[in-house]
């Protein structure tokens, strides 16, 4: 099935034509807005789409000054307005651009910038020690050292725009060259373990053939403001940064996860990306408001009332549930899932409030949307169909259809940095052989089951996915989240059963069994997993369950870590 184009977009070859496009159309729009706050006193800084692309021009030309042409600058730091700017001047002038996690230790960070070759880096202030040390050494290529903000004994970013503003009256170098959109322009590290990790080479023509995509597909509006969770360093939350502003849409900065509704308000936020578990919070805060005003009846009947006139397609849902969205700022409109499987109840629930919410499909080497829902494509439980310019198919089928995800297309990467094994092995006769595994129903819909390594194996054959289970579980009240695996069976070795380890919510326990003791919200909780037990065939019955307060181990994009969670239990003897 090819996915019908709903809305008109203009198709680019590169970023800096999407730039300039939108600093011609959107001139006085608002780019980015900043938040400066010292004490209790708060200012706004507003950048126009014109400011930005002089800022991106004369940082870019001071780079260039700095000797950056056709070298590559390693950026990391969190989202913040000097971020995109970096990142947005290499790609603009043809420099490699190497996106790099906040939060990665000293070793994974030095081996990162030795593998990349990095010439030049630009740092958040926060991670000035660290980069003290790195420099010392001298292990790294690094020649030039930016940090984001002034007055930290490195030259900074907003210093190098002023001098390339200056520069910028004579010298046109940075803004003529050509730029290659087949080349590689963005090196990215795909996980935390930089000793095992690939790095994945993107070029131009990956990004923008897939924000043409999201465009063609995507209620994007020039009125609306977004609000920037993503890290920018995941290449989700980099294109996702690089769409809005193809759209004209205003870009905010988030104070932190447990900032959320607070900022939605501030901002009067209309649209949020983000990964189910930040989705997930969201909806939490609200039930909890709800629950909280005694509400929660009011809302059944509500809902049932609602629903009802919609099928005679009347629809009052922002009416009706005005002060829910009003809660959250009352402008909130759209929400777009990506990164990990959405709960559909969780996503069915937002609708029925009357903020729209799809889910999307991707990975670092697709740059990285390859399927997602819009208004004219949703199914429960799917992750919709394929974009208009990328196609997928379903490899090495079971008896029910499923198989390996593959996918085609212009916003398949070039392949891995200097791993042409690894490259080969994923890459075969022009598919990206994704790893995760799925089926397609008649009507051109993707269904995830798993990731293929993640599938557990049973010795009569029996495949079991884990997110599946987890995705039951994580409706319980008392879960904040929980991770399913397989554990070797105690009567046969070959053989395996299934383990469960929950992290309980501390608020819900304090507020719904208070002074109850660790040993008996298992309890409560093990009664819980045994009515679920009954919910499925015997050989995905749940037989061991771990409990703990303790946050699992994630990547910044909130994605379980599984072998790390498993070694760690493996440590604790459990």
């Amino acid at each position: 099935m090819k996915k019908k184009t709903i809305f008109e977009a203009t198709e680019f070859k590169n970023i800096r034509e999407i730039i300039y496009n939108s600093a011609k159309k959107y001139s006085q729009n608002i780019a980015f807005t900043i938040k400066h706050q010292e004490n209790k006193k708060v200012e706004y800084e507003n950048i126009t789409y014109k400011k930005l692309l002089e800022d991106v021009n004369s940082f870019g030309t001071s780079l260039f000054k700095l000797g950056a042409k056709t070298e590559r600058v390693a950026i990391i730091g969190k989202n913040r307005y000097e971020w995109a700017v970096a990142h947005l001047a290499n790609l603009l002038g043809g420099i490699v651009s190497v996106p790099l996690d906040k939060d990665l230790q000293y070793e994974e960070l030095e081996t990162s910038l030795i593998r990349s070759k990095a010439k030049i880096i630009v740092f958040d202030e926060k991670l000035k020690d660290m980069i003290e040390e790195i420099k010392a050494k001298g292990k790294t290529n690094l020649k030039e050292f930016i940090c984001m903000s002034k007055g930290y004994g490195f030259q900074s970013v907003r210093e190098l725009i002023e001098q390339g503003r200056k520069e910028l009256k004579t010298n046109k170098e940075y803004i003529n060259v050509k730029i290659d959109e087949n080349k590689m322009n963005i090196l990215l590290f795909t996980s935390g373990t930089t000793s095992k990790s690939k790095a994945v080479m993107l070029s131009q023509r990956n990004i923008a053939s897939n924000i043409y995509g999201m465009q063609l597909c995507e209620d994007i509006r020039s009125t609306d403001t977004n609000i920037a969770f993503l890290p920018f360093h995941h290449i989700f939350g980099s294109t996702c940064m690089i769409m809005m502003l193809a759209s004209g849409v205003k870009t905010v900065f988030p104070d932190g996860l447990r900032y959320i509704k607070q900022n939605l308000v501030e901002y009067k936020v209309t649209i949020f990306v983000g990964v189910p578990v930040l989705i997930e919070a969201i909806y939490k805060a609200i039930m909890k408001e709800i629950e909280k005003q005694g509400k929660t009846k009011l809302i059944k009947i509500a809902l049932k009332i609602s629903n009802f006139l919609l099928k005679l397609h009347i629809d009052i849902r922002r009416k009706i549930f005005k002060q829910i969205i009003d809660a959250l700022g009352g402008e909130l409109r759209f929400l777009i899932s990506g990164g990990a499987p959405a709960d559909p109840i969780i996503s069915k629930n937002f609708n029925d409030l009357g903020i729209k919410i799809v889910q999307g499909y991707g990975l670092t080497e697709t740059a990285p949307v390859v399927a997602a829902e819009d208004d004219y494509h949703m199914k429960v439980g799917s992750i919709g169909v394929p974009l208009a310019n990328v196609e997928v198919k379903i490899v090495d089928k079971d008896e029910n259809g499923i198989g390996e995800i593959a996918v085609k297309g212009p916003n398949v990467m070039l392949g891995y940095y200097e791993m042409p094994e690894e490259t080969e092995a994923v890459m075969k006769d022009g598919w990206f052989h994704t790893g995760d595994l799925g089926y397609m129903d008649k009507d051109g819909f993707i269904f995830i089951t798993g990731r293929s390594k993640n599938m557990i194996v049973l010795k009569n054959g029996k495949k079991i996915f884990p997110e599946e289970i987890e995705t039951i579980i994580n409706r319980l009240e008392l879960v904040s989240e929980c991770m399913v695996f397989g554990k070797p069976d105690k009567h046969d070795k070959n053989d395996i059963t299934l383990a469960l380890k929950i992290v309980y919510d501390k608020e819900v326990a304090n507020e719904k069994y208070p002074g109850k003791t660790e040993d008996e919200l298992f309890a409560i909780l093990w009664s819980q997993i045994k009515e679920i037990n009954t919910s499925f065939p015997r050989y995905k019955h749940i037989k061991k369950l771990i409990l703990s307060s303790e946050e699992l181990i994630k990547t910044t994009t909130k994605k379980i870590k599984r072998q790390e969670n498993l070694d760690e239990i493996e440590r604790n003897g459990n």
